[in-house]
């Protein structure tokens, strides 16, 4: 009798604002790269240090009112740029129902 296969590892994050925990890919994640300067790293390739929030824009709300992302990405102050940044990203968010993987701004089609 052949051994069960191996169950892929799928890698969990937690969102900084609300602690659910997901899968990676589930959260976007914002990096804060050797400057200092954050920005959101839709990819989640870019070097620096990673921070991860929902898709939900209440988390991103909660995020930057509570200054989780400071704590995080482990920085004084977010530039007041990259806070600009990262509001217009989550206000081009909408909450997504579960189980889908990527965000869609407020305005797009549901189907292409």
């Amino acid at each position: 009798m052949a051994p069960p296969p191996r169950q892929k590892h799928i890698p969990q994050r937690t969102c900084v604002a609300c602690r659910r925990s997901e899968p990676k890919r589930g959260l976007v994640r914002l990096v804060r790269n050797a400057d200092g300067r954050v920005a959101v790293d839709v990819g989640g390739r870019r070097n620096g240090r990673g921070a991860y929030l929902c898709h939900d824009p209440l988390c991103w709300d909660l995020a930057l009112k509570r200054r989780a992302l400071e704590r995080a990405l482990k920085i004084e102050q977010l530039h007041a740029e990259d806070r600009a940044a990262i509001e217009a990203f989550a206000r081009n968010l909408r909450a997504e129902p579960e189980g889908s993987a990527t965000a869609l701004p407020a305005d797009a089609p549901e189907h292409a």
